[in-house]
């Protein structure tokens, strides 16, 4: 596991954007994992920049979004559709076909589940999977607790989420209780992993990511045990960690 250290979040989201440009110029047809937030913003918006200056092709690029809410319709302003159309897809040229988000309104969320597991494994798996990470450590909507062995599937909400994701709502009881999310095993079957932290809300949770046990309790610390994880942070969300340079290794 390497973390590199950004001096503020316009650099941790021109960093993020670089890596995630690199994969694709690297292997046009790559299969990313991507996520939602306020972290990623300015990472989608720096590719939608290189994409608008030519310097970035979409074409052949498969996505799959980690998770979205349970009962929020694709138009819903809140769910994870609409964020990615706004904030990403309608901006490149990912062909619609080859975006994929879970369907949080489905009329059976197993079998669900099962079809957005088989389509991720029958792109080949995740080259590369970007992640943001909740306060208490949770990646996708993993939350502490979640079985390090669960592939997609349904779960709820922690009650440290709902809190925190209330300022997108404008209220904790607007804010769906449930979701469907990528599992820690199919995000951890990713060749290559980035994980984007940002703010001092982040820090306990990433040095716990970083130097804690491996432990359901911190979902993400699970990436210690992954051959190709980047964490890139903000000084705000590095605060509790030792640094060189602005980096730092971590044998795992």
């Amino acid at each position: 596991m390497q973390v590199i250290v950004a001096k503020d979040y316009d650099e941790l989201s021109r960093w993020a954007a670089e890596a995630v440009a690199a994969q694709i110029l690297e292997k046009p047809d790559s299969v990313l994992g991507l996520a939602t937030g306020g972290t990623p913003l300015g990472m989608y918006r720096e590719l939608k920049r290189m994409h608008q200056e030519g310097k970035l092709d979409l074409a052949r690029v498969k996505t799959f979004n980690l998770d979205e809410y349970i009962g929020l319709p694709a138009d819903h302003p809140e769910s994870y559709h609409h964020y990615m159309q706004e904030n990403f897809f309608r901006h490149v040229n990912l062909p619609a076909d080859q975006a994929h988000v879970p369907d949080g309104t489905a009329g059976d969320l197993a079998v669900e589940c099962q079809r957005y597991e088989e389509m991720i494994q029958a792109a080949g798996s995740i080259d590369l999977q970007v992640l943001g990470i909740g306060a208490n450590g949770h990646i996708g909507f993993n939350e502490p607790g979640t079985e390090f062995g669960a592939v997609t599937h349904v779960l709820s909400l922690d009650p440290r989420t709902v809190k925190a994701n209330a300022r997108f709502f404008g209220s904790e009881d607007q804010v769906p209780r449930q979701a469907i999310s990528m599992g820690i095993k199919t995000i951890m079957k990713s060749r290559k992993i980035i994980l984007l932290a940002s703010g001092t809300d982040k820090a306990e949770a990433i040095m716990r990511t970083v130097t804690g046990p491996v432990t359901v309790d911190m979902p993400a610390s699970i990436l210690q045990l992954h051959p190709n994880v980047t964490l890139l942070v903000d000084k705000a969300a590095a605060a509790f960690l030792k640094l060189d340079g602005g980096q730092m290794s971590v044998n795992c």
